[in-house]
């Protein structure tokens, strides 16, 4: 066990820690937190509402991930050259942001809002092509964890956090502190070591090209990408009518804004590094199966709910253990994702397989309503773990296939072991 908490302590993985609080930081300032400013401010729904599609580019930003493989900025190598490029102009983006009015500036506003998601994708892609790069193959589950929870924590500072600040100071005097904390990841950036490959592509044309060529000349690619899509299934389809059901139930909104969003996320933090740890022990493939398994197997807890009602015990119960599994499921998926990915394509690889897993979510929540509504609470939830079967079926005909080769089955340390 010894070995497993090194890991988690050493400079890499420290790194990660810092750099995925970055990553996350800027997601709510051009969502919720926006949003929020925007209502305070006076400015009608309609526009509101529009300003949800801000978040375009993190949908997209494989279209330019080749750009950061292909080229290096002059300093710092071609990861933390780019990391720290993409941190200063997000930190200038902030501040700027923040001292906009949103009823008589509300276009600039939204340019604003678009330039720094395009400016926070562009740094996912880099964050997650360092992390793929950098780490060791035992440290792909500790790597993966840290970076759930530092993701988890700057989403929660410039949520939750910024909510609370904006009660007490002006929202230009928020978001300038918003800004200013940017510096963790920059400091990170300048703290990490630069990773060791094999050169950028040499050309713009192989940048763009050769990593979906290599992905695709893998043995059943296109199962693979099916896998991607389907694994997180349970999760997404009992999540896209989480809070309709707990209203339907009769819990008020402070208690699911306590319970389902506060508690659920110390949860899935502890998912997250617990599942790491159990990482390095079974290896991804192991780990992907248990817990694969145990996300869906968990959606049970709220048909538990459903048929006791309005009982805060159920709800905590049910809360905590399926955002830790759903923690823990995120870190094997996000340790898989980075043992496909070839250090010298990375950042197109990841941002690729990153897109396809973002896919799932909004296909699997269109027709949730039209099943609760026919099929009532609690069948809908058992019907839900259903939806682990196609991924796992996947899972067992790669690995059968040999598709999923040694470096995704096992860790070196344990290798013997699988």
């Amino acid at each position: 066990m010894n070995l497993y908490l090194q890991v988690f302590s050493n400079r890499r993985v420290a790194v990660l820690l810092l750099l995925g609080f970055s990553s996350g930081l800027p997601l709510a300032l051009t969502f919720g937190t926006l949003q929020a400013w925007m209502k305070d401010a006076g400015v009608d729904l309609a526009t509101i509402g529009a300003i949800t599609l801000v978040g375009l580019p993190y949908t997209v930003k494989y279209l330019w991930a080749p750009l950061m493989d292909r080229y290096t900025p002059p300093f710092l190598g071609r990861r933390r050259g780019w990391l720290v490029l993409t941190q200063l102009s997000l930190m200038a983006a902030i501040a700027f942001m923040g001292g906009l009015d949103p009823v008589s500036q509300p276009w600039l506003l939204a340019v604003a809002a678009v330039l720094i998601s395009f400016l926070s994708a562009s740094q996912d892609i880099v964050v997650d092509a360092y992390r793929a790069d950098i780490l060791k193959q035992e440290e792909l589950g500790a790597g993966a964890a840290v970076s759930v929870l530092g993701y988890r924590l700057g989403m929660l500072v410039s949520g939750a956090m910024a909510l609370i600040l904006a009660d007490h100071l002006p929202w230009a005097a928020v978001y300038q502190i918003m800004a200013g904390l940017m510096v963790i990841g920059l400091a990170a950036a300048l703290w990490g070591t630069e990773p060791e490959t094999s050169g950028s592509p040499r050309t713009l044309a192989e940048a763009v090209v050769h990593p979906f060529k290599a992905f695709f000349s893998r043995e059943a690619a296109l199962v693979l990408l099916a896998f991607i899509i389907l694994y997180k299934l349970p999760d997404a389809i009992a999540g896209a009518m989480t809070t309709p059901f707990l209203l339907d139930v009769g819990f008020s909104k402070t208690e699911i804004g306590a319970v389902n969003k506060g508690f659920g996320l110390i949860a899935t933090i502890f998912g997250a590094v617990a599942g790491g740890a159990l990482i390095a022990r079974l290896g991804i493939y192991r780990a992907l199966w248990a817990f694969g398994i145990l996300q869906a197997v968990t959606n049970l807890s709220y048909m538990g709910v459903a048929l006791a009602g309005q009982n805060q015990i159920a709800l905590v119960l049910a809360v905590g253990i399926d955002n830790l599994s759903g923690g823990m499921g995120s870190a094997a998926f996000v340790a898989f994702l980075m043992s496909l990915t070839e250090k010298r394509y990375s950042a197109t690889q990841y941002a690729l397989l990153s897109s396809l897993m973002a896919i799932t979510p909004k296909i699997a929540g269109a027709p949730t309503g039209m099943m609760a509504a026919s099929l009532g609470w609690p069948l809908f939830f058992a019907a839900s773990v259903l939806g682990a079967i196609p991924g796992l079926a996947l899972l067992w005909w790669l690995r059968r296939r040999g598709a999923i080769g040694q470096k995704a089955a096992t860790t070196p340390a344990l290798a013997e072991a699988d």
